[in-house]
C-alpha cells in the first residue's frame, strides 16, 4: 500500500496540467524575457500569459502583480516595503498572534529598526476581533497585516471588515493568502486589500515561485535591487518555467474552484466524522464554519502528537506540538487560542487535497484510531 499524504497545507504536488504547461520552457523556450530577439520574445509571451492567469484568478490588473520566489518573499516585500515607503507617516504595524513566521519574523525585525508592532490576540476559534483592530489602530499605523486563513487550524479571518477599518484610519491592508488560494475565493476587491501574497507550492504549482498583488498607488520600498525587471519593482531575470506553472495553477483554480472546494470538504468531513465517532477523547480546533474546506486540526487528550505521527505506518501529517527534552512545545497558534495543554500536546493537523481519495481517508482513520488508542491514557470507572 502507498503512503497517505494528509499534509497539503505544508505543500502540494505539482498538478499534471501545471507540469505540462511548464515543459515548453524546460525543453526549448529558454530565452531571456528581457531580450529583444525571437528567443526572448517567446519567453516574454510565457511571462505575460502567466501574469494574465494569476491576475484573472485574483480579479486584478496585470500591472498590479509582481512575481516573487514564494510567499515568504512576497510577505517580506509587502511589510518591509510599506515600512520603508511610508516611514515619514508613522512607525506602527498591526498583525495577529497567529501569523506565519514569514510575517511575524518580519515584524520582529522591524521592531529592531524602531517600529512598534501590535500583536492582536484571537478568540478560542482563532478569530481576530475587528473591534480590537479598531482599538489598536492609531494615526501612526502604517499597515495592518492579517492572514486570510490560518495554516494550522484553517480559521478564515474577516479580512474585508478589517480592511475597511484600516482604510478608514488611513492605513494600508496586507493579507497573507498562501493558505486560502485554491480553497476559497480570493479576489482582491472583495477582500479590500492593498497587498496580497500567494505561494505557488501551496496551490499545486512548483516551489520557489509566488506573487505579490500591489494596489495601484501603493508605494513600496524595493526589497531586491538590480535591473528593472517586473516593472522596476523586483530585480532578477524572470523564472519563466515556474511562472508558467504558477499561471496554469491559477487558471485551474479560476475554472474549478467550486469543484475543488466541494471535494476537499467531503474528504475532510469524512475524516473528521470517522475520528470523532471512534470513541476517543478528542476536540476539533478552529472555527466550526469559518474554516478552510480541507483543514482538520484535531486534538487527542493525553497523548503526544509527535509520538503518534512517528508510530503511524503510512500517514503523512503535521503535529501541533512536539516534545523536546521532556518539555512539550505547543504551537503559537494553539497557545494563542488557549487550547488546554492536555489536548494541545496531542494535536494533529490533517489536511486533504484535490487528489485525496475516500480509500485513503478510511485507511487513515483506522490507523490513527489504532495508534492513538495505544497511547491514550486509561481511565478508571471513577474518572
Amino acid at each position: 500500500m502507498t503512503d497517505i499524504y494528509l499534509d497539503y497545507n505544508a505543500t502540494t504536488p505539482i498538478d499534471p496540467q501545471v507540469a505540462e504547461a511548464m515543459l515548453p520552457y524546460v525543453h526549448g523556450l529558454f530565452g531571456n524575457p528581457s531580450s529583444g530577439h525571437s528567443f526572448g520574445l517567446a519567453a516574454r509571451q510565457g511571462v505575460d500569459l502567466a501574469r494574465q492567469q494569476v491576475a484573472g484568478m485574483l480579479g486584478c490588473d496585470i500591472d498590479d502583480l509582481i512575481f516573487t520566489s514564494g510567499g515568504t518573499e512576497a510577505n517580506n516585500h509587502a511589510i518591509k516595503g510599506v515600512a520603508g515607503g511610508y516611514r515619514e507617516r508613522g512607525s506602527h504595524i498591526i498583525t495577529s498572534a497567529i501569523e506565519h513566521p514569514a510575517v511575524t519574523e518580519v515584524c520582529r525585525y522591524l521592531e529592531t529598526q524602531g517600529f512598534r508592532v501590535s500583536y492582536l490576540p484571537v478568540d478560542e476559534y482563532g478569530l481576530v476581533d475587528p473591534q480590537q483592530v479598531e482599538e489598536a489602530i492609531t494615526s501612526e499605523t502604517l499597515l495592518v497585516s492579517i492572514m486570510h486563513a490560518n495554516n494550522e487550524v484553517g480559521t478564515i479571518q474577516p479580512i474585508a471588515e478589517i480592511a475597511a477599518i484600516a482604510h478608514r484610519h488611513g492605513a494600508l491592508m496586507h493579507s497573507d493568502c498562501a493558505q486560502s488560494v485554491g480553497k476559497i475565493p480570493v479576489r482582491v476587491d472583495e477582500l479590500g486589500v492593498d497587498l496580497l501574497s500567494i505561494a505557488g507550492h501551496k496551490l499545486y504549482a512548483p516551489k520557489g515561485i509566488g506573487a505579490l498583488y500591489i494596489r495601484p498607488g501603493v508605494r513600496l520600498e524595493k526589497l531586491m535591487h538590480g535591473a528593472s525587471h517586473e516593472q522596476d519593482r523586483r530585480a532578477g531575470t524572470e523564472n519563466v518555467i515556474e511562472m508558467a506553472g504558477l499561471g496554469k495553477a491559477c487558471e485551474l483554480i479560476e475554472q474549478n474552484l467550486n469543484l475543488y472546494a466541494r471535494r476537499m470538504a467531503a474528504m475532510r468531513d469524512r475524516l473528521e466524522r470517522g475520528l470523532m465517532q471512534a470513541g476517543m477523547d478528542a476536540r476539533i480546533n478552529g472555527h466550526p464554519d469559518k474554516r478552510l474546506p480541507n483543514t482538520l486540526s484535531i486534538s487527542f487528550r493525553g497523548v503526544e502528537a509527535d509520538r503518534v505521527l512517528a508510530s503511524l505506518p503510512t500517514v503523512a501529517a503535521s503535529a501541533g506540538a512536539a516534545c523536546h527534552s521532556d518539555q512539550v512545545e505547543i504551537s503559537h497558534v494553539l497557545a494563542a487560542m488557549n487550547v488546554p495543554e492536555e489536548y494541545a500536546m496531542g494535536t494533529l493537523r490533517l489536511t486533504v487535497g484535490r487528489f485525496t481519495t475516500e480509500e485513503e481517508i478510511d485507511r487513515a482513520i483506522a490507523e490513527i484510531q489504532e495508534v492513538v488508542g495505544n497511547f491514550a491514557p486509561v481511565h478508571s470507572a471513577a474518572d
